[in-house]
């Protein structure tokens, strides 16, 4: 038998015996974007984060969901209140749980996840106002390990000082001095 006749023998062998090896056809797979990639609109956007946030967030998906609008980075900070102490750099995303609205900064980006990431950070912010907290800083933890875990599905790393994150989560008083 000849070298090139044995080849196509052994090759045809391994096929047979060996079902579970790729064929040529199945090697080659495209990747399918994920399904926040893949949203038309505000709202598809908004349904597959509430989805991911069903299965991974302690607080159920409200009946009714928030309004999204689009703000300069001015009328955010106008509208900040109660958060203005904790927050640091550029504010990106604000919640006002008396319009039931989440407020992005422009630019935002729905085709980029650290923009989304934000929009999901929100999101947890509207689960969570039915419930009970002792101070609004102490809401940003949960919100900030949920957008850290969905950020970290996409291959990124949240940037944030945790530190500060936990210390304000507290709810202590900044200024304590002895009598």
């Amino acid at each position: 038998m000849s070298r090139s006749c044995f080849a196509v023998a052994l090759a045809t062998a391994l096929v047979l015996l060996c079902p579970a090896l790729p064929r040529a056809e199945n090697a080659v797979r495209i990747a399918t974007p994920p399904e926040w990639r893949q949203a038309d609109d505000m709202h598809a956007l908004i349904a597959g984060l509430e989805n991911w946030l069903d299965i991974r967030s302690d607080w159920p998906r409200r009946e009714t969901p928030p309004s999204v609008r689009f703000v300069s980075q001015w009328q955010a900070k106008a509208r900040q209140g109660a958060t203005a102490g904790f927050q640091r750099g550029r504010l990106r995303g604000l919640y006002d749980p008396d319009q039931s609205e989440i407020l992005l900064v422009r630019p935002w980006d729905q085709r980029n996840a650290k923009d989304v990431s934000v929009l999901l950070h929100e999101l947890v912010h509207h689960r969570q106002v039915p419930h009970h907290w002792y101070c609004p800083a102490a809401q940003e933890l949960p919100a900030y390990r949920l957008q850290d875990s969905w950020l970290a599905a996409q291959g990124l790393a949240i940037e944030i000082n945790w530190m500060a994150v936990v210390l304000e989560a507290g709810c202590t008083p900044r200024d304590i001095h002895p009598e």
